[in-house]
């Protein structure tokens, strides 16, 4: 079992373990180690969020990798899919991404990708923990005359904007009014630029990062405050980033939230028309609404389905050559144009769209008739498998003889958060939503906070 690692790299609270400087500088050591692809020189290349204590873990992972002799570019704060791109502009050996996505300011994270833009295999975040916890890893210190440089690259933002903007080869965007919230995350500065250099009209929100206020009430996981925006100022669309903007929630011109699932959903469709969507399939998760699969087999299109978490998508996607894929939280990944979910991609691609289609948002949309579906998320002090909790399996198998074939039941714990994710999906929205508070409430009361 892992013991840093989860689903998006290590994760956890500021300046606690083990997200202190301590163990980044470690980190950054001993990714130098396994990532440099057998060079004596090599590159790293590290971003990061607008979280104050990015700071903090910035300069330790620099330290660490220039201890091991190698070079570190530095670009500031930049979206998780800017990093991977620039990854490979920089023909760097690896990118590092210092971000907790779409959680609270008072954590943070370290993610990396390989210097193809692609995030890690578990095989080999296993081969950096086992160095980190080996007692080897100060014999990688070089001579004094030997340790890296670090640099700051300051043209890192016009070569995110241009690869954004060629994603649409510069379509025009006259005539269209975008409500943006960037949630006062890593996408502040780049986001509304790129929109703006398109000929978008704006109206821009929570893009003054202080620290502290990175996701706080805003942001893709308060689409409301981009739904009152769009309705307010009469916009076409809405677009709410997160955190690190690798994800992506849509509002459409009558105030109608669009989530992952509707977004592939019409791209999908546009894509199989142009005989463009390879292998004609769309990768989604688990968590991914029942009714994209009876959309897509009647138009004669395949969903593969794979466990939640945007890497085990992309996993998929580049094992078996498709180009589209996501998860209903808005990662979506198009991976002809990058190697990771880009909210700011996502929205292009949907924007191309309306523009060639000369139609509404919420005319696309109609395209999936999504069944009602419920998510809780409950707060645990420990992950017990499940199997072990009595009055867990007893709510569990109620709830499956209620619902029998109308529906389906996921119950699985956050690979990033102490927390338990319990789903239901079926077509009585009544009846799911009190069989979910069933599960949630035997969860709280076997393990809960």
């Amino acid at each position: 079992m892992r013991k840093l690692f989860g689903t998006d790299g290590v994760r956890g609270i500021a300046n606690k373990y083990p997200i202190t400087a301590d163990l980044a500088l470690k980190l950054g050591k001993a990714a130098s180690v396994i990532l440099r692809n057998g060079k004596k020189k090599p590159v790293f290349l590290i971003g990061k969020d607008t979280r104050l204590s990015g700071y903090m873990l910035e300069y330790a992972l620099t330290s660490g990798i220039t201890s091991t002799g190698a070079d570190v570019f530095l670009v500031g704060p930049m979206p998780t899919p800017a990093i991977a791109h620039l990854t490979r502009s920089f023909a760097a050996d690896a990118g590092i991404v210092i971000s907790a996505s779409h959680n609270p300011a008072e954590d943070n994270g370290i993610k990396f990708f390989d210097n193809a833009g692609f995030k890690l295999p578990d095989s080999t975040e296993e081969k950096i923990e086992q160095l980190i916890f080996g007692k080897n890893l100060d014999t990688y210190n070089v001579p004094a005359d030997q340790i890296g440089r670090a640099h700051r690259i300051d043209d890192a933002d016009g070569r995110y904007i241009e690869f954004a903007k060629g994603s649409i080869n510069n379509l025009s965007l006259k005539g269209i009014r975008i409500a943006l919230d960037c949630a006062n995350g890593a996408a502040y500065k780049v986001s509304p630029k790129i929109f703006a250099e398109l000929g978008a009209e704006l109206i821009v929100m929570y893009n003054k990062p202080d620290g502290q206020n990175i996701n706080k009430e805003c942001g893709a996981l308060h689409p409301e405050i981009v739904r009152a925006a769009v309705l307010g100022h009469n916009a076409d669309i809405g677009i709410a980033l997160d955190g690190d903007a690798d994800r992506i929630i849509l509002v459409d011109e009558k105030g109608n939230i669009l989530d992952g699932d509707q977004i592939m959903a019409m791209c999908a469709l546009n894509l199989s028309e142009k005989d463009q969507l390879s292998n004609n399939a769309v990768v989604v998760t688990e968590y991914s609404n029942l009714a994209i699969d009876f959309l897509m087999q009647k138009q004669g299109m395949n969903v593969i389905r794979v466990k939640n978490g945007d890497r085990y998508v992309i996993e998929e996607m580049r094992k078996n050559h498709y180009n589209l894929g996501g998860e209903q939280s808005g990662h979506i990944i198009f991976l002809d144009h990058n190697t990771t979910g880009d909210g700011t991609i996502a929205a292009l691609q949907v924007l191309k769209l309306m523009q060639n289609k000369n139609k509404k948002l919420s005319a696309l949309a109609k395209v999936l008739d999504t069944l009602p579906q419920v998510l809780i998320n409950v707060g645990v002090k420990k992950k017990l498998p499940f199997e072990q909790l009595p009055a867990v399996q007893e709510a569990l198998s109620k709830a499956e003889k209620e619902l029998g074939k109308e529906g389906r039941i996921i119950v699985r714990y956050s690979g990033t958060q102490m927390m338990a994710r319990v789903m239901l999906e079926g077509r009585d929205d009544i009846l799911i939503k009190k069989l979910a508070n069933k599960i949630a409430e035997s969860i709280k009361k076997e393990i809960g906070v």
